[in-house]
């Protein structure tokens, strides 16, 4: 069981589930080359979404990081923002060359989706350039600005770097923890347990998930499920959020659980996990 770092489930461009039945592999692939923008977009979620593994695809896809007609007025690049993301869900290697060379493009949100996918395919030659940009906030070991800095997608870096266990970025990843956005700090929190395993950093999370603001809590609930962090099991149970989001999250501790015990039989903390699990449902 593998527990997905990405925020819980991705929704359709127009902000739907959508069930992908008007569409089939082989027209998604082909319009990823249409003189339609509207259509290559949605081809682009349409083959992250349904995981569609093919070669075609993933060759179409890693073309599409390099797109100039889609672009809107403000000089973002949606097309490429989709393929960047589609590429991790595919779990195809080859994109990790060209989701590198994402990081420099000039649209923050092509930024953020290679540094998830990157996190996604695992593969740690990613590590010193998402070292590179997270030093952009950085002078030496200390933040640069006390003030927000929304230059980076400094969340989806710190994920990355945690769960690619670059401990050599430890050091560049702490100052984060006082940045001045909260999902930030979360986003450092999060690392720093995975990269250090001192429990200070899930008790930091877990206090956080008694915050004021329902959006700050669900994005807690994904960091404690993605590092499976088990003292945390009954707060997440307790959350005053959605059910549907404290399952997915316990269910990331449970794989935790089930990943790293050598026993054939359940362990403590996964039966205590899928106890709380059964009083959700």
């Amino acid at each position: 069981m593998n527990f997905s770092p990405q925020k819980f489930e991705d929704l359709s461009p127009t902000g739907n589930s959508g069930d992908g039945e008007s569409l089939t592999v082989e027209q998604a692939i082909a319009n990823l080359e249409s003189a339609d923008l509207g259509l290559r977009f949605y081809a682009a979620w349409w083959l992250g979404r349904f995981r569609i593994c093919e070669a075609a695809a993933v060759t179409k896809l890693i073309a599409a990081l390099e797109d100039e007609a889609d672009r809107t007025p403000e000089g973002g690049y949606p097309l490429r923002r989709n393929a960047a993301r589609a590429l991790g869900k595919l779990g195809d290697r080859q994109a990790v060359s060209p989701l590198i060379a994402c990081l420099d493009c000039s649209d923050f949100y092509v930024r953020e989706a290679a540094a998830q996918s990157l996190e996604m395919l695992g593969d740690p030659v990613c590590i010193p350039p998402l070292i590179k940009l997270l030093q952009v906030g950085l002078q030496g070991e200390q933040l640069i600005s006390k003030q927000p800095d929304l230059s980076q997608p400094y969340e989806a870096i710190l994920e990355a770097l945690g769960t690619l266990k670059a401990t050599e970025s430890t050091p560049l990843v702490k100052p984060f923890l006082e940045h001045p956005i909260e999902l930030v700090q979360y986003a450092a929190a999060r690392a720093m347990y995975q990269l250090t395993q001192e429990p200070v950093y899930g008790e930091r999370l877990v206090k956080a998930l008694a915050g004021e603001r329902l959006q700050l809590r669900r994005a807690v609930l994904a960091d404690l499920g993605a590092i499976g962090y088990l003292p945390a099991a009954d707060a997440i149970a307790q959350t005053l959020a959605e059910n549907s989001l404290k399952l997915i999250s316990l269910k990331g501790l449970l794989e935790h659980q089930v990943n790293h015990t050598a026993a054939s039989t359940l362990s403590a903390g996964a039966i205590k996990v899928i106890n709380l699990m059964d009083s959700l449902l």
